[in-house]
């Protein structure tokens, strides 16, 4: 899949990446049907690890230079 000019929001990742999991459980996709939102959760979540690991870079640069120790 060809990479968007603007990604989602994480909330927008999350919420859609919830629904794709909701309808891989849910069942009844043929294997093509199933292997496209696979691959389309596998985009999502790496969308979210994304965000998250920009937020977490956030919170220890603030940490860094407010003097506080690691956050982990």
């Amino acid at each position: 899949m060809a990479a968007t000019p603007n990604p989602p929001s994480y909330e927008q990742a999350r919420d859609e990446l919830a629904s794709v999991v909701a309808s891989l459980e849910a069942g009844g996709h043929t294997l093509e049907e199933s292997l496209r939102l696979w691959e389309r959760g596998e985009e999502l979540s790496a969308v979210c690890q994304t965000w998250l690991d920009a937020a977490r870079e956030r919170v220890s640069s603030a940490d860094e230079q407010a003097g506080v120790g690691p956050t982990e």
